[in-house]
């Protein structure tokens, strides 16, 4: 399967998830950060490379960031530092989460 076509899978399971998974994924930020930091070990176990993960919390990030409210400060501030990023600023962000989840694993 294709980094793209994994990509997009992840991307309608995010848009396909219940509206009650969703509050309890975002409701604490340590559950937010291991929920992806398993996700992020699920996707290199199937070869993601670091770009393709990037990608991918690039579109999780737009995702949360145009359609959730945030749930605590920690959230919030990455809101707010995703919104007011360029595009390569955002990138880097989406890279520095990846790196950071994977200790929350």
């Amino acid at each position: 399967m294709s980094e793209q076509n994994n990509l997009n899978k992840m991307e309608q399971k995010a848009a396909d998830m219940s509206h009650e998974k969703k509050e309890e994924i975002l409701e604490n930020f340590n559950h937010f950060a291991s929920y992806l930091g398993n996700k992020v070990s699920m996707a290199e176990k199937v070869g993601m490379s670091e770009e393709a993960l990037a990608q991918s919390a690039e579109k999780v990030a737009n995702y949360l960031s145009n359609n959730e409210e945030p749930k605590n400060r920690e959230e919030k501030l990455l809101q707010e530092l995703w919104e007011n990023g360029t595009e390569d600023e955002q990138h880097v962000l989406a890279h520095m989460l990846v790196r950071m989840v994977q200790d929350y694993k």
